[in-house]
């Protein structure tokens, strides 16, 4: 049916239920909370809570009470357990642990040498998504099949799902690095080993691996160009990552290098880089965020990623901002579930069903080839212009 004809809460439900169906999401996983639905469907919340009570009465759910709504009727684990997912099909038993002894079923899997290990921090945004559904598209046609185990942010559950994947006996690895300020020495290890692994969206520097990632550098220039090009002079860049990853550092750097090429002095008053946004936050008024929009000292904001980019905007609206009307927002990747041409937000595009494609069409090539040359892949980015930017109002533009 098209999705003009269905009420918009149908839209939502149909929506989870396909990434449910197509193994996208599993048992488990935490899905967006109200505030970036809405954002990202661009609904009001009476039409998110009356899709997630349906999808909850329905089984496809369920929901936590001050922690949000999971997939499934039965939480087997918490957030930090490690979730698996085939694209076969090949399911491990819910009692399944990490570091707890293979099942028979598990063992069988491992002995085939088919799997394909993919290591992320999560899968609570559509970037993660689209990354699965780019690496699906080139597994589909060969023997292995997509082993999915989520680190949530923590160095320690990364080099402990590193190891798993090797005990289990993985082919290779396709690695979403966590935020950190030292390296993992499992990825470490596994370059010394020569064991085939892809990283993608960001790199380690100075040491040399496979990597597919977006010119975070030039996706920042875009973001500054579009801004400027709209009147806006004051444009704060914003980042909630607790540690300043590699993919932050460029980003950061794209933006001060397009404001020089522009001839404009770096205010330090537009780096907002020292504070974190959670969903609980966006109705804090005490919370410095909505001191600093509210303050009007920038007219346009940068996020440094999609879920930042729906709270400032939730932000803006509790505050009774419009935007873009009273300020303008780009974001990096988009937050909203693709299920149209156009977008509500103004992103730059990372092409991450590309970067899933590139990763494992390098790794199949690395299994094949026995190790040729590091191969490294950074993607042009695009502007994809939404409905969250504009240009400066009148009264407000600088002379």
């Amino acid at each position: 049916m098209n999705n003009e004809r269905q009420p918009l809460y149908v839209q939502i439900q149909n929506h989870f239920k396909r990434l449910i169906g197509d193994g996208g999401l599993r048992t488990g996983d935490k899905i967006p909370t109200e505030h970036e639905l809405m954002a990202a469907f661009n609904v009001s919340r009476i039409t998110v809570a009356n899709a997630l009570s349906q999808l909850a009465k329905e089984g496809w759910i369920h929901r936590i009470p001050g922690k949000g709504s999971y997939v499934g009727r039965d939480l087997s684990g918490s957030a930090e357990t490690v979730q698996f997912e085939t694209v076969q099909h090949e399911k491990m038993s819910n009692d399944e642990q990490p570091g707890s002894p293979p099942s028979q079923h598990t063992e069988a899997v491992a002995a085939s040498g088919k799997m394909i290990g993919f290591v992320v921090p999560s899968i609570n945004d559509f970037f993660a998504l689209r990354l699965i559904r780019g690496i699906n598209s080139v597994l589909g046609g060969t023997p292995y099949y997509l082993n999915i185990v989520l680190t949530n942010e923590s160095e320690e559950r990364e080099r402990e799902a590193i190891s798993e994947l090797l005990r289990m006996g993985a082919a290779g690895l396709i690695i979403f690095p966590i935020d950190a300020t030292t390296y993992n020495e499992e990825i470490l290890a596994l370059k010394v080993n020569r064991f085939p692994f892809v990283l993608i969206d960001r790199y380690l520097r100075g040491v040399e691996t496979h990597f597919v990632c977006s010119d975070s550098s030039q996706g920042a220039e875009l973001a500054v160009s579009h801004l400027w090009e709209l009147g806006h002079r004051d444009i704060a860049v914003c980042s909630d990552s607790p540690l300043q990853t590699v993919t932050v550092q460029d980003r950061i750097a794209g933006y001060m290098d397009a404001l020089k090429r522009r001839g404009a002095l770096i205010n330090p008053a537009m780096l907002l880089t020292d504070f974190t946004l959670n969903a609980q936050d966006v109705e804090d008024g005490a919370h410095m965020i909505h001191r600093y929009i509210g303050s009007r000292l920038a007219t346009a904001y940068i996020t440094l990623n999609s879920t930042l980019g729906t709270r400032l905007a939730a932000v803006a609206e509790f505050l009774n901002m419009s935007v873009p009307g009273d300020l303008s927002i780009v974001t990096f990747d988009d937050p909203s579930p693709g299920l149209d041409n156009w977008a509500r937000f103004t992103h730059i595009a990372q092409s991450e069903e590309e970067i899933g494609r590139q990763a494992t069409g390098i790794l199949l090539d690395a299994l094949s080839e026995n190790f040729n040359d590091y191969r490294q892949i950074v993607l042009e980015p695009r502007l994809i212009a939404g409905r969250t930017t504009g240009p400066l109002a009148e009264k407000e533009t600088r002379l």
